[in-house]
């Protein structure tokens, strides 16, 4: 039986294009079971009263994540809460969270602070996502 993998994968909720295409990617992969611990745009967790709130509510989604994929894009160093995510997967927990940077599709650019912060960064390619998940999860 195949290891169930709990991710969090972090976007930006104005851009989730390619958080959606992630997902589909993930869930068309056979023998690739996983929980997906991430705040879509729909969830009430958007709408927290405070940033606090927000903080906390991402802080117990990240908690039983075994890894942690960012889409970098340029547009995630200019993120507030993608860099609260970072800082809370690799400074909130005992044994920091593993993260996963992916390079947009077709994009060359990536974010110098999600680069600096991955423990991995791959392309736009579901072995290659599928295969440092199960490196690092």
């Amino acid at each position: 039986m195949a290891n169930t993998y709990n991710l969090f994968i972090s976007h930006s909720w104005a851009y989730g294009d390619g958080y959606d295409r992630l997902v589909e990617l993930l869930n068309a992969r056979g023998h690739f079971p996983f929980r997906n611990f991430s705040v879509p745009k729909n969830d009430p967790i958007h709408n927290a009263p405070t940033s606090q709130a927000l903080y906390n509510a991402i802080y117990n989604q990240i908690r039983p994540s075994s890894v942690i994929i960012i889409m970098a894009g340029v547009y995630s160093t200019y993120s507030e809460w993608i860099n609260k995510e970072i800082k809370i997967a690799k400074t909130e927990f005992q044994t920091p969270k593993p993260i996963i940077a992916v390079k947009p599709w077709a994009q060359t650019n990536m974010s110098t602070v999600v680069q600096e912060a991955a423990n991995e960064i791959v392309g736009w390619n579901t072995e290659s996502i599928v295969a440092a998940i199960r490196r690092w999860g």
